[in-house]
């Protein structure tokens, strides 16, 4: 088990994030991709999350984080979303005409231990299973 605890808790909080650019614009490859991989992950770092695994395509993204109970899951997707997109339409000029990159919208799930490799799984073979 992949049990943490902090003061008077022991935990295993565990998300399968999806979100989209608006519009569901195709934009979330090559160079782009890999900078948003690296801001996510930077921002998890400083919130204090984990990630498990990560995968865009172009039109989506998918998030296994593993959390502190004590961020909430909206306030942890408002975080994300909110510096990648000013970051990306920031460093990359193309992205700089969105007034914002992402719609208000996102998917979330929680994952108890029992589905975790099924998510990991699901998610690293996204670019597999393009049809």
């Amino acid at each position: 088990m992949n049990y943490k605890s902090a003061n008077h808790c022991v935990y295993n909080v565990s998300y399968h994030i999806t979100w989209i650019p608006k519009y569901r614009r195709k934009i979330l490859f090559d160079v782009v991709e890999d900078r948003l991989k690296q801001l996510l992950e930077t921002k998890c770092a400083l919130l204090g999350i984990s990630i498990g695994a990560i995968e865009c395509m172009s039109d989506h993204i998918h998030l296994f984080i593993r959390s502190n109970p004590k961020l909430s899951i909206s306030f942890i997707v408002g975080q994300l979303k909110g510096y990648s997109s000013f970051m990306l339409r920031k460093e990359f000029s193309h992205l700089q005409n969105y007034k914002s990159l992402w719609t208000n919208s996102y998917f979330v799930e929680t994952i108890g231990h029992i589905s975790e490799n099924v998510i990991k799984n699901y998610i690293a073979n996204q670019k597999t299973c393009i049809k």
